[in-house]
């Protein structure tokens, strides 16, 4: 599989879109320890043999992500409101 034909599409949208490098660096990483985990049956120890990194980091992130997703949903996000439009 070449990867950086793919990567190249993809980075040439988010320039298209202003995506800012912090943002897609966030978010690919989040997305990319994500998908690990769920793949390794969100086990901490396997997930980190997978991405080569330190299962503290792992778990440091999960948790992260995890808390983040409350805060978001706390804040009201994708709430209905049965109010009409002025």
């Amino acid at each position: 599989m070449q990867i950086r034909p793919r990567l190249e599409a993809l980075i040439e949208d988010m320039l298209d879109g202003h995506i800012m490098l912090d943002e897609a660096m966030e978010e690919f990483e989040k997305l990319y320890i994500e998908k690990a985990y769920t793949r390794n049956k969100k086990h901490i120890s396997q997930t980190a043999a997978a991405l080569g990194i330190h299962r503290n980091t792992i778990s440091k992130r999960v948790n992260s992500y995890r808390e983040r997703a409350r805060k978001h949903q706390s804040n009201g996000a994708g709430r209905r409101t049965n109010r009409k439009p002025h």
